[in-house]
């Protein structure tokens, strides 16, 4: 009985840690030599390690931007209202190797003011 206790919480400590590993994906599937500008209204915000994310509705596709962890984004005064739903922004980054319409934010323009976010 003790061994199964000990095999499941092994499974499930190895299971988490896959999960997050995958969830969390490295910054080399981005193409820093392309980089984007999206200017577009906010149409959903997460405000959630292990990255803010939002969806913003440009005028030709909508794109998924990664944010930075939300640690650093209220470090710099990105608190959760600033990438609110409704918000008219303009990112700067790197659009996705992997995921169509997907990339990764450098900075954010928020009514008027400027996050860096890396």
């Amino acid at each position: 009985m003790k061994h199964t206790r000990v095999a499941i919480a092994g499974f499930s400590i190895l299971a988490v840690t896959t999960v997050a590993a995958v969830a969390h994906h490295g910054w080399g599937s981005y193409d820093a030599s392309k980089p984007v500008t999206v200017d577009g209204t906010i149409l959903t915000s997460t405000f959630e390690n292990p990255h803010a994310t939002i969806a913003v509705k440009a005028p030709d596709k909508i794109w998924t931007v990664t944010l930075a962890p939300t640690s650093r984004m209220i470090a710099r005064g990105a608190l959760a209202d600033v990438v609110a739903v409704g918000k008219t922004v303009s990112v700067y980054g790197y659009p996705s190797t992997v995921e169509m319409n997907e990339m990764r934010a450098e900075r954010i323009s928020v009514d008027g003011k400027t996050y860096e976010l890396r």
